[in-house]
């Protein structure tokens, strides 16, 4: 892993100015969180087998153990450092970013956005074989400038003092960033959260964008995500795909009261900012399936997400206190997550099997008219540059090949 050079920056006297950051942790403020992890109070056992009651007392208990006797913050702070990384104020709001350039001459700009309960940490993975694909299995042809923000109230970005920081107001100002940085056309990808802005990015500044990859398609037709929501049966006339993409996001819509009661009532998740136990396991609770591929790391199973993956993700959360700030954008967004969004631009698409809802393509076809590629992956969930970052790597190398 290595540095790269960055853009050259406004003068830091400049309202737009871009400032150089590390990230340097408080030895208190690591001891401090320990103490809290030791002094714990664990619930009892749930009552049922399985995830049925949310996160087992044995996956609670392998964490506390792990996160207080084994893990080690340091490891994923000297990752974090390795990589340039800056600050700037856009729309009054400061905004923490990562910014890696390629060597290579022809190298398209990218800028990849996160979601919940995600930071940069989860594109870790991907950065160098996306800056540097000869040294990954690539070509020089396959190289991009990356860019990674971290969005309003997550880590070491600000956190908004007003309301209005919803999907729409991201996506604005993640253009006025790769402007800043002197990109003036750019390509955009994004799962989780970062689908949503990375749509709004296409719909807002079609003309700013070379192209948009998504790994969480904004592609349900809208009377099937109504009839999902409302636990209706499978309607007459699906395909065999989609009626099995159907029932898997009725059965994800069933568990979804995370994104309710951060969407209605995210500063009574006080508990956040004050249980590192608690936070870690509202943030493992976020689809029983990603729960399921969570629980297993802390098992011993060796695929997928490590225990420190899993611990480095939520520690930030914990050290830059941003349970309470991140939940708010479920507070202020008004966007359907899975439905179409206007998208006209070219679309790549990636479709992992364990993901909330793995849009077939022909629903994918319907919802971006301009769709240039699109993989069917047979591994992974809703966590692609995390816990399947080659398979991520590979589709946004070849998506994006023909826009070269």
């Amino acid at each position: 892993m290595k540095k790269s050079e960055s853009a050259v920056a406004p003068s830091i006297g400049s309202a737009a100015a871009i400032r150089p950051f590390e990230v340097h942790i408080p030895d208190a403020d690591l001891d401090e969180l320990h103490r809290r992890i030791v002094a714990t109070r664990l619930p009892e056992k749930e009552t049922v087998n399985g995830f049925s009651q949310g996160v087992p007392l044995a996956t609670i208990e392998a964490l506390t153990h792990y996160w207080a006797s084994e893990y080690d913050w340091r490891k994923v702070e000297a990752k974090m450092n390795a990589y340039p990384q800056f600050i700037t104020e856009i729309d009054g709001l400061d905004i923490h970013f990562i910014h890696v350039r390629s060597r290579h001459e022809d190298a398209l700009p990218l800028i990849i956005t996160h979601g919940w309960p995600g930071s940069v940490v989860e594109q870790l993975k991907i950065i160098d074989p996306l800056t540097d694909p000869t040294t990954y299995g690539g070509t020089a042809a396959d190289a991009f400038h990356v860019v990674i923000p971290s969005m309003p109230g997550y880590g070491f970005s600000g956190k908004p003092a007003e309301t209005g920081w919803g999907p729409e107001r991201i996506a604005d100002a993640w253009v006025v960033l790769m402007k800043r940085l002197g990109y003036e056309k750019f390509l955009a990808q994004g799962g989780d959260w970062g689908a949503i802005i990375t749509d709004m990015m296409a719909v807002q500044s079609p003309d700013d964008l070379l192209g948009i990859h998504t790994n969480m398609p904004g592609a349900i037709p809208p009377d099937i995500n109504r009839m999902t929501f409302a636990g209706e049966p499978a309607p007459a006339g699906l395909s065999p795909e989609e009626k099995e993409i159907y029932e898997q996001l009725s059965a994800f819509y069933k568990d979804v009261y995370y994104a309710f009661f951060m969407g209605t009532r995210p500063e009574t998740l006080a508990g956040l900012s004050d249980s590192p136990v608690g936070l870690a396991t509202f943030m493992i609770d976020h689809d029983r399936r990603s729960l399921e591929l969570i629980a297993r790391s802390f098992a011993g199973e060796k695929e997928g997400l490590t225990c420190d993956d899993v611990l480095d993700n939520i520690t930030l959360f914990w050290l830059t206190n941003t349970g309470v700030s991140a939940a708010r954008l479920y507070w202020e967004n008004k966007l359907p997550f899975f439905e179409p969004k206007g998208v006209k631009i070219p679309v790549a698409v990636s479709a992992f099997p364990d993901d909330l809802c793995p849009a077939p393509r022909s629903w994918a076809e319907q919802a971006y008219p301009n769709m240039i590629y699109y993989k069917k992956q047979d591994k992974g969930g809703h966590f692609a540059a995390w816990e399947q970052p080659e398979r991520l790597v590979a589709d946004i190398r070849a998506g994006f090949r023909s826009l070269r």
